[in-house]
């Protein structure tokens, strides 16, 4: 089944002032003036066609995970719920696979590693879609999307027009693409995947190599690294099916090798992960827990108790109740450390 479906569809079913708290993992309260739930290009490029477009605000929303509401939403919030996931191609290399950007991710990483198609394990349970992981640019456990990443089709929210993008152009980082950088700019429609044949499991992250010794599993597979990452998460991490959250709600901030050696000497023992360019990346957790955040709500949000990186809602939070803890443990983290943290979320 085609992601990216190019014949003649139904009209754009949209629906009017409608309660978007169940449409984002952190259930803070919004309204949006239009909801538009999107199944093909042809739908989405009737309404850039349609008069007024131009100046009518829009917002892209896939799986909410990634997004902080503080108010309601006028204008257009563009439900991303183009499906289909399949095989295009393999050689001796790997496989290539593509999937529709309304896809839920976790479900595809199950999906390819049941056709036997490694590579993605590492980033299982991550919540989203398929069309959000190279917007953030997901990573987890010593992997990242663009490691896997061939290519994604984007409509142009001004035109319509559908470009395909390739790794150079989308502009990746550390939790970062050009996406990320020009909201409302561009809708993913599907994203192309390369999974190597030559497969090798990434397990050089303690947590992921203490639940494989755990298990007895000298040798992992790609299912049994799946496996591991789901167990680990699931103890970390709180389900937004459960309390609402973001996930980690700070990157892991890079700083210059300069500065990481003067906080090393005020604070022996500090996580850290030396980069390629000789920058250093910590660990916000550490730093949040250390600040006293850790398990410590200030109104209805909280640091989680198991994980400080999280902020929860413990029940009635608004957007602006997440910025305000927010910005409170930035300040502490930054007179703690002199460290600057940064969220993943976007507020909108």
């Amino acid at each position: 089944m085609s992601a990216t479906p190019a014949s003649a569809a139904a009209p754009a079913a949209i629906t009017d002032d409608v309660d978007l708290s169940a449409l984002n993992s952190f259930g803070l309260p919004a309204r949006a003036a239009h909801l538009v739930r999107l199944r093909s290009i042809d739908q989405l490029r009737e309404l850039v066609a349609a008069p007024g477009w131009a100046d009518t605000p829009r917002l892209v929303l896939g799986g909410g995970s990634n997004l902080i509401f503080t108010g309601d939403r006028p204008g257009f919030v563009l439900k991303v719920e183009l499906g289909g996931r399949r095989l295009l191609g393999e050689d001796a290399a790997g496989w290539l696979i593509e999937a529709g950007a309304g896809e839920n991710w976790h479900e595809f990483v199950r999906w390819t590693l049941a056709q036997g198609w490694p590579g993605l394990e590492n980033l299982s349970l991550i919540p989203g879609t398929v069309g959000a992981a190279p917007i953030q640019n997901i990573g987890a456990y010593g992997l990242e999307m663009a490691d896997r990443f061939d290519s994604l089709d984007a409509v142009d929210l001004a035109t319509g027009a559908l470009r395909v993008f390739r790794r150079e152009a989308c502009g990746f980082g550390y939790r970062d693409s050009v996406f990320k950088r020009a909201p409302g700019r561009w809708l993913i429609a599907a994203v192309r995947f390369r999974l190597p044949r030559a497969w090798q499991p990434r397990t050089g992250y303690a947590d992921v190599a203490a639940e494989l010794a755990a298990r007895g599993i000298a040798a992992p597979s790609a299912l049994d690294v799946s496996d591991a990452v789901i167990a680990i998460r699931r103890r970390k991490l709180p389900d937004p099916a459960r309390i609402g959250n973001a996930g980690s709600f700070f990157k892991n901030p890079v700083v210059a090798r300069a500065a990481f050696e003067r906080l090393a000497a005020l604070h022996p023992g500090v996580p850290h992960y030396p980069q390629a360019d000789g920058s250093v990346k910590l660990a916000a957790g550490w730093l949040i827990e250390r600040a006293g955040w850790k398990g410590r709500d200030l109104g209805p949000v909280g640091s989680f108790e198991r994980q400080a990186l999280v902020l929860v809602n413990r029940g009635g939070a608004t957007g602006a109740d997440v910025r305000r803890i927010a910005d409170a443990i930035r300040a502490d983290v930054a007179a703690h450390f002199g460290v600057e943290l940064e969220p993943e979320p976007v507020f909108v």
